[in-house]
């Protein structure tokens, strides 16, 4: 017998009494499979060994249904997605709200427009990159500021935006008692105004330390909500 055919036979040898003797020394068994019996229904172990998982078990029914409302996989990650808006598009919205993107004022919400294009994550071809897909905190950020310094043209142009306009009257996004009003916040997200729309606007001007704070507050707030995923 060759030394390399001793040593194949040698080695699970090895390792059987090595596995063996350190049972022994620590005078611990291994429990049966029937005494210790894995967990039942889902794909837990414990508590303290191990994070929780759902169950495994999907009623095909109700998994069905689910798909019949979000559509399949691929396409639900399509469209229930969160890509940041793109850097021309914040602009067009702005405009669209009575923003002047042309304003050389300091800390004008054009001109911080203008110059925040990269934290913005518009494309720099000069470097040859495209324009950033994600919205990252620092873009998000950028964006607020932005907003929250557009309020108070988006406030006074409103009336005479005509998108804002219906049988020759402007709304208002605020009214006499510096309530919001139902067009007012129509007219600034492009979508009809629900209940809580009204009451978050109106809870962010009523908390805030003056009226004219918290309408800027309450306009940024709303624009935030319907442009990003926060």
């Amino acid at each position: 017998m060759t030394t390399m055919t001793m040593t194949r036979h040698i080695t699970p040898m090895l390792l059987g009494l090595l596995t063996a003797a350190a049972l022994g020394c620590t005078g611990e068994e291994l429990a049966p499979p029937e005494d210790n019996p894995l967990p039942e229904g889902n794909a837990s172990g414990g508590e303290e060994n191990t994070f929780d998982h759902p169950g495994t078990n999907v009623d095909p029914f109700e998994l069905l249904e689910r798909l019949r409302r979000e559509g399949p996989a691929r396409y639900a990650a399509r469209v229930h997605s969160c890509p940041k808006m793109k850097y021309d598009t914040m602009g067009t919205i702005l405009a669209s709200r009575g923003v002047n993107l042309a304003s050389t004022v300091a800390l004008s919400a054009g001109r911080l427009w203008r110059e925040s294009d990269q934290a913005l994550g518009a494309p720099n071809y000069a470097a040859r990159q495209r324009e950033a897909r994600e919205l990252s905190t620092a873009t998000a950020s950028k964006l607020f500021d932005i907003f929250v310094q557009a309020a108070p043209e988006i406030i006074n142009m409103m009336p005479a935006r005509a998108e804002c306009t219906v049988a020759g009257i402007g709304a208002e996004m605020f009214n006499a008692s510096n309530q919001c009003t139902a067009d007012g916040i129509a007219c600034l997200l492009g979508v009809p105004a629900t209940a809580s729309h009204l009451e978050l606007c109106n809870l962010t001007v009523q908390r805030a330390s003056d009226v004219d704070k918290g309408k800027r507050i309450a306009v940024a707030s709303l624009l935030a909500a319907a442009h990003t995923c926060e």
